[in-house]
């Protein structure tokens, strides 16, 4: 008889658990639950494992893999909100996810972001209540006072953790900008944050970056949490394998629904792997609630037209998409300054910044450090701005709920929420700023020859909510129409600028651009920028400038959807997709852990949430296992 291929030898493996999605989430659950013997575990994961791949490790080379064997490449459908275009959204099909393929940097919400979870009604998921999966994940590596002082690194050390999996540090080199950064906001009014990891991200300060300090390489899930514990033999995983759905069983007494296994396809072949105790689902914010769909649990009126049978009802799935808008305004800089584009236009001066990556583990391949800055409107908008703008929201007043532009139901609490964070007198980062050297536009083609600067400008609490869908079947009009599968791409409709909402994010976004022009027309960053670029300064200098066209325009994701598998809190199913304990409504061994469970974006990039959010989650699915074993 022949030796088992992959697929076969996975399935030798008897599983009382199976994480769908070996991504950031994904494999500190498989990591976490391994430490228990009496879990056997296994992973399925659609990309490759790419141990040894310098565009994944190499610091200064982040965002390389964008676009290529390592991305989903998905893509919206067409935009109302930005005149009909569609945008990108790029996911990482790799061991390790999007941890892999992400810009690096570490840092953590406000601590009122994590209490509005805990208002809606989710035990637990307040700042005090994730706080310890924060620093449970992480080490952090403490600079030297000489350090602290040139980069100007300020924390709180009890804020951070010292034995977790994932090493954090300030980066070896930041940007040639950096140095300018924190005295040009101050130059602007805004003060330096002295511990942003501590519960506000409000203010000017230097980021943590997701790296090893002993070799210089990226962080990331892969090595972080399944490397270190690959030997065990109760860990088994798969990558190159598609999820098509979860397998779900009717129980005969009780009637309810229950998770016994997960479809997947390898090497052409289909096959289906059986589990004795729980399937976590850890795809993303994307595919989470597409594979829910693909199994059966939805929007009966999406399923139907993808030719899936409605198993468990739940018009909650894939709704509530929240994402990170950005625009990024070009500058041409001072061309002596060596920029990431600069070493991938010219073979001489990359060879040799390898070379010295390579032997010494420093120079321009380990800069991967920003400084940013978290603003309230009320920062540079008048109040009386912030007051025309907010009489557009949901108020109060309205019906105990009201109907979402989507037309599904959305509670009036949520909506006191988001309304209450434009307005609210506490300081809270709404936008992001950041400056870093290199052309990161994609509508702007630089020239050879020059350096160029980005200001970036980020809406952290969009009003703007979307949708993820499976596709309707190709025919689905036909009796006999194939149901949809995996195989396609699911319906992203982030729905930019749209609704009432929808418009206040389009104008706090233009004003926003005058204020990140203004940080660029100020000392000493100032010193470094030659002119702006794109959009090109006003012909007469006197003419007050417009940028709402330009913002429609050239408004893209920063790649942090949330929400689509959301916790329901106080209304349970009627109000999301799993419980506080992550379970998914209707469905008895099946829960989702990622980014999908949050039921309001934060402000901050997402990578330390999503790990606290895995370390939380593996917590809750070990304590119930070992409650059931107690039976």
């Amino acid at each position: 008889m022949g030796s088992m291929n992959e697929a076969e030898a996975f399935l030798a493996h008897k599983f009382t658990h199976i994480v769908i999605g070996g991504g950031t989430a994904g494999l500190v659950v498989a990591s976490r639950l391994s430490e228990d013997l009496s879990i056997t575990v296994g992973v399925l994961e659609a990309g490759p494992a790419a141990p040894d791949e310098p565009r994944i490790n190499v610091p200064g080379r982040l965002g390389e893999t964008l676009f290529t064997e390592y991305d989903w490449q998905f893509e919206t459908i067409p935009q109302p909100g930005l005149g009909g275009r569609t945008v990108p959204w790029n996911r990482g099909k790799v061991l390790g996810g999007s941890s892999a393929m992400n810009f690096m940097m570490w840092c953590r919400g406000n601590k009122g972001d994590y209490d509005t979870w805990e208002q809606l009604g989710n035990k637990g998921w307040g700042w005090d209540g994730i706080l310890p999966y924060f620093k449970k994940s992480e080490t952090f590596q403490v600079p030297t006072k000489e350090y602290q002082e040139i980069h100007d690194a300020h924390f709180n050390q009890e804020d951070h953790g010292t034995s977790g999996p994932l090493h954090t540090i300030y980066s070896a080199e930041y940007g040639a900008s950096s140095q300018y950064w924190l005295q040009t906001l101050e130059n602007v009014g805004v003060e330096s944050n002295r511990s942003h990891m501590s519960g506000s991200s409000v203010g000017a300060w230097t980021a943590l970056t997701a790296t090893d300090p002993s070799t210089q390489k990226r962080c990331y899930s892969a090595p972080a949490y399944y490397d270190a514990v690959s030997h065990r033999r109760n860990l088994v995983l798969l990558t190159n394998a598609t999820v098509r759905n979860i397998v779900l069983d009717k129980d005969k007494v009780s009637g309810e629904q229950i998770a016994r296994g997960v479809s997947f396809i390898h090497d052409l072949q289909q096959y289906t792997v059986d589990v004795s105790g729980e399937i976590i689902l850890s795809a993303g914010s994307i595919q989470s609630p597409q594979l829910l769909e693909l199994s059966g649990i939805g929007n009966p009126e999406v399923l139907s037209v993808a030719g899936i049978e409605t198993i468990v009802a739940n018009p909650n799935v894939g709704e509530n998409l929240q994402d990170h808008m950005s625009t990024m305004v070009v500058y041409e800089i001072d061309p002596t300054i060596i920029t990431p584009e600069t070493l991938r236009s010219n073979p001489h001066l990359a060879a040799a910044a390898d070379e010295q990556y390579e032997t010494s583990k420093s120079g321009p391949r380990t800069a991967a450090g920003y400084s940013a800055a978290y603003l309230p409107f009320s920062h540079y908008t008048s109040q009386e701005e912030i007051s025309r703008l907010a009489a557009q929201l949901p108020s109060s007043s309205q019906s105990s709920e009201t109907q979402s532009a989507t037309g599904k139901n959305k509670s009036r609490l949520l909506d006191q929420i988001l309304s209450s964070r434009f307005s609210s007198p506490t300081p809270t980062g709404q936008i992001e700023f950041v400056f870093d050297v290199s052309n990161y536009s994609p509508f702007f083609k630089s020239e050879p020859g020059k350096s160029y600067g980005t200001m970036m400008q980020m809406l952290q609490y969009p009003f703007s909510i979307g949708s993820v869908h499976i596709l309707p079947s190709s025919s689905s009009s036909k009796p006999q129409a194939q149901p949809t599968t995996s195989d396609g791409k699911p319906m992203i409709n982030p729905r930019y600028y749209e609704g009432p909402g929808g418009q206040v994010d389009f104008f706090t976004m233009a004003a926003a651009q005058r204020f990140g022009h203004k940080i660029c027309q100020t000392k000493p960053l100032k010193d470094i920028i030659v002119k702006r670029v794109f959009p090109p300064l006003p012909k007469k200098q006197e003419e007050e400038e417009t940028w709402e066209d330009w913002v429609k325009n050239t408004t893209i994701t920063d790649w942090h959807p949330v929400g689509t598998c959301a916790m329901g809190g106080h209304e349970g199913i009627n109000g999301g997709v799993v419980d506080e304990r992550l379970r998914v409504y209707g469905v008895r061994g099946l829960r989702v852990c990622d980014a999908s469970v949050m039921p309001l974006q934060i402000a901050a990039h997402l990578q330390a949430t999503v790990y606290a959010i895995g370390e939380k989650g593996a917590e809750m699915v070990k304590e119930d296992w070992a409650r059931r074993e107690e039976v």
